[in-house]
């Protein structure tokens, strides 16, 4: 289960960096529509929170649980603070700011993906 969430929560990210890096490659800024899409990638993050925390109660072994923590964490951080700044700037910053945070999250799913497969 973990494994489906991770890649689609990849999956979503890439998506939403390519649609926000094709907008801040026209100079355009973020959109509410683009907002509503991070706003899916959270739902799914917070999904994924809660899934990992039932599997580790459940007994699951993780290579290190603070770290993973620390990653989760910080997913669910990550997107509200791009677009409560993408909400702020109106220039095409805001999409490479909304960008930016989307390939972050992408790339810590890869480092969950990573410690929950150790």
């Amino acid at each position: 289960m973990i494994l489906v969430l991770t890649w689609l929560v990849a999956a979503l990210c890439v998506a939403l960096a390519a649609w926000a890096g094709w907008r801040a490659a026209r100079d355009q800024p973020v959109i509410l529509r683009q907002l509503f899409g991070a706003g899916a990638v959270e739902a799914v993050l917070v999904v994924q929170v809660v899934v990992v925390a039932v599997l580790l109660a459940a007994g699951e072994e993780v290579a290190d649980a603070v770290t993973l923590w620390g990653y989760l964490v910080s997913m669910l951080l990550v997107l509200p603070a791009a677009a409560a700044v993408s909400f702020v700037e109106r220039t095409r910053w805001s999409s490479v700011i909304l960008a930016l945070a989307a390939l972050t999250t992408g790339f810590l799913q890869y480092r969950v993906l990573e410690l929950w497969t150790a």
